[in-house]
């Protein structure tokens, strides 16, 4: 969840680190800090609240001198955000450095010990056991130290170490949280993501579980848990650095939205060849599809929801029995995978913990995995048996938008090309689903030339204390991300239902004027979610519905209504999802609430 930037080189550090950071806030934003090395001393600067507080204490790193430093951005785990819980955290004379991310589980046990042998803690973290342990174990040889201290820690862990006695050294580890290292001609980084070294440079390393690093202004160095030095692959970071920028917009959440056309189309594009749909980083024979008995679709938060997507639209054209799960529950409820199971997990980022966990648990009981995943070298994509990217460039903003549309893609590819090879989707309506899952970017497009009037919209409901959101088959799916997308940003308390579940209970919540957000895209359901909005209304509530054009007996049923343009009823969520992301945002902008870093949710999920 945190994020970690270091440098050792020829430039000086904090203006480095604190640019570093910038890039990374959306994945912590309740605290900050700096340790910058100086030749003599390791100084430590650090501020409660948003980054900017530090750039003022450090008047944008120019009051630090030094060639070497690491930087944090924090999302509190181990105590309240505060100064004192703020890292870097040190020793008991700062001659040890640590930034952090990930969760020590066994931090009380080791701060009993280290208690018991004189050393006083200042902060509630973990990462300060870190430090001490660091000290505690101190050889004069840092890699030494670290791996003892590796190899009595328990959880997930990411460190940035610096030691007094090494000018010019940096030290990195990591054990089920991200790090990269990035080098160049003027100095060599350590990050948490891409974004926070891309000004500098594009080559880069990813760190593996329990692997060490030694950066100096030179080199780099790389050794596994037993200290034997290894050689690594460097990587090109493919990325335009615009892509990782505002570009112009207010929020880095209305960019990426307007970039939903460019994702799916570049997610879908190279994998239609000839008019057919080839995923050959499946690696799978027209055999291995037809033995497939089941598939789990694994994920977190949106990418759960675009597993029930898939869900809906895997079982209608293969007839695949298809179970979807949260991976918080999937990895501790003892799954039982039978032979012939496929286990597809998702993730934005590549990094969430528990998509990770459950990843390794399906793997451990015999199954293999696909991941679908956005960011190229990340955890589950190098863990994962066979990868399927989705091309949707660094999404910044927590709140996630085109990385979504983008795993709606792919699921729909798969789907379609599953359908064909086990015979079950016709030939016909396999070119008719193709050519109209070509036309999804511009309709997208198309949805998104009418904001104007879900602003408007949106700044009535600015002060909503309770939204509801309804729908009934793929359209239940879209108004779980509906719903999602609006707590998130706004702070307002919503729910999704399924609209048959209304008169079992959450219809007893509609009061008068209380909005009611359906979604009515599916045609043969469409009678029966219109019967569900009357039922509200009848009890007061002001409804907000999105269906598809055509479907102009609407505005007799609902209050407000949105138009989407016509497509197959499987890609209705591609096209839906649009002006519920839209509503979403506006309300929270409306609001004055910052978009793009909610309050107490961070980008990557990389703790449990």
């Amino acid at each position: 969840m945190c994020g970690i930037v270091g440098y050792t080189g020829r430039q000086q550090a904090a203006p480095i680190l604190l640019k570093g950071l910038a890039k990374l806030e959306y994945r912590g934003y309740d605290s900050a800090g700096v340790a910058v090395f100086d030749g003599s001393e390791i100084e430590v600067v650090k501020a409660k609240g948003r980054l900017d507080a530090l750039r003022d204490l450090t008047n944008d790193g120019k009051n630090l001198t030094g060639v070497q430093g690491i930087g944090h951005t924090r999302w509190a785990t181990h105590g309240e955000p505060s100064v004192s819980n703020a890292h870097p955290q040190y020793n008991h004379d700062k001659s040890i450095a640590v930034v952090h991310n990930g969760i020590i589980e066994n931090y009380q046990q080791l701060k009993d010990k280290l208690a018991g042998k004189g050393y006083q803690f200042t902060s509630q973290t973990d990462t300060e056991v870190v430090a001490h342990l660091l000290d505690y174990y101190n050889t004069g040889n840092p890699l030494e130290t670290i791996a003892k201290v590796m190899h009595r820690v328990k959880g997930s862990y990411a460190l940035g170490i610096m030691f007094q006695s090494k000018p010019g050294v940096l030290y990195a580890v990591r054990k089920d949280s991200p790090l990269i290292v990035g080098v160049s001609e003027t100095g060599n980084y350590i990050a948490s993501d891409v974004p926070a070294i891309l000004e500098y440079t594009r080559d880069v390393y990813y760190i593996e579980n329990q692997e060490l690093v030694e950066l100096t202004e030179q080199g780099v160095r790389f050794f596994n848990e037993d200290l034997e030095e290894i050689s690594k692959e460097r990587k090109t970071v493919e990325w335009d650095v615009e892509a990782a920028e505002k570009g112009g917009y207010e929020h880095f959440m209305l960019k990426e939205i307007y970039e939903q056309p460019k994702a799916v189309l570049d997610t879908i594009s190279p994998r239609i060849k000839d008019d057919k749909i080839v995923i050959e980083e499946l690696n799978m024979t027209p055999e291995d599809i037809q033995a497939i008995s089941r598939i789990y679709i694994i994920g977190c938060g949106s990418a759960y929801h675009v597993g029930m997507v898939g869900k809906y639209v895997l079982e209608q054209v293969t007839r695949i029995p298809v179970e979807v799960d949260l991976a918080s529950e999937f990895r501790y409820r003892n799954p039982i995978l039978e032979e012939g199971s496929m286990v597809i997990v998702i993730s934005q980022s590549g990094e969430t913990a528990d998509t990770l966990a459950a990843l390794r648990q399906a793997q451990q009981i015999g199954s293999k995995v696909l991941a679908v995943v956005n960011v190229v070298g990340s955890s589950i994509a190098r863990e994962a048996d066979n990868v399927m990217y989705t091309w949707a460039g660094p999404e910044i903003s927590v709140a996630t938008t085109k990385a979504y549309s983008t795993q709606l893609s792919a699921l729909y590819l798969l789907a379609m090309l599953f359908g064909r090879e086990r015979g079950i989707l016709p030939e016909d309506e396999y070119r008719v689903m193709l050519e109209e899952l070509k036309t999804i970017p511009e309709k997208i497009q198309t949805i998104l030339g009418d904001k104007e009037r879900l602003q408007w919209f949106a700044s009535k409901y600015a002060n909503a204390r309770d939204v509801f959101f309804i729908g009934r088959g793929l359209d239940y799916a879209s108004s779980l991300e509906g719903s999602l997308k609006l707590k998130e940003i706004s702070y307002i308390h919503s729910e999704a239902y399924a609209a048959g579940e209304l008169k079992h209970g959450p219809i007893s919540l509609i009061e008068n004027d209380i909005l009611v957000v359906a979604v009515a895209t599916q045609p043969e359901l469409y009678e029966k979610t219109v019967s569900n909005i009357v039922e509200v209304k009848a009890r007061g509530a002001f409804v907000f519905a999105v269906t598809n054009e055509g479907n102009y007996a609407m505005e007799d049923t609902a209050s407000f209504t949105v138009y989407i343009p016509k497509t197959h009823p499987s890609f209705a969520p591609s096209l839906s999802v649009i002006p519920l992301q839209l509503f979403g945002y506006y309300v929270s902008v409306a609001k004055g609430l910052d978009v793009d870093k909610p309050r107490n949710l961070a980008k990557s999920v990389t703790v449990e």
